[in-house]
């Protein structure tokens, strides 16, 4: 999965939840019992969770892409880059907790058709989420490990990749 293709699918996305609203909007299908309307608040408390979610991780991964930018700098520099690696694990670790609450929050409520559309883009969101925390880790990750290998190297030029150092076990 590219990049792209997640642009792709959030376009897509988007119009999904501007169908649902079109519908929710429309006279007939106005919801009319108690259990109903229980279940779409249900429903729609879980997109607001979802959508706060999203903006979390998107504020994470913009602090990764600062935190990589100034350890490559310093690795440039020559500085001792240790603590923002350190700053760099810690932002990944939130992201993760960021992300496992995402899953959490997909659930099953069926029983009308307009939260079974909210139900299916929450979905839909969620594994894109998935895909994007996926494809993000994988991309972060191969600098990430020739940064921190080139960070300590800088540091002690005894220990290195070939050495038995390992950067996800530190």
């Amino acid at each position: 999965m590219t990049i792209e293709m997640i642009s792709d699918v959030l376009r897509r996305l988007d119009d999904i939840y501007n169908s649902i609203e079109q519908i929710m909007c429309l006279p007939s299908n106005q919801i009319c019992s108690s259990q109903q309307r229980k279940l779409l608040d249900g429903e729609m408390e879980c997109s607001l969770e979802l959508l706060d979610i999203c903006n979390a991780m998107s504020e994470v991964f913009t602090e990764l892409k600062a935190i990589i930018q100034d350890l490559q700098v310093s690795l440039r520099k020559g500085d001792n880059a240790v603590a923002k690696i350190h700053s760099y694990i810690r932002l990944v670790k939130k992201a993760k907790k960021h992300f496992k609450k995402t899953v959490k929050v997909a659930s099953d409520k069926e029983d009308c058709k307009i939260v079974k559309r909210l139900s299916k883009a929450r979905e839909i969101t969620t594994s894109l989420l998935e895909s994007t925390m996926h494809l993000l880790s994988k991309q972060i990750q191969m600098p990430k490990l020739s940064l921190i290998s080139k960070a300590f190297q800088k540091k002690n030029p005894e220990i290195g990749p070939e050495q038995g150092y390992s950067p996800e076990h530190s």
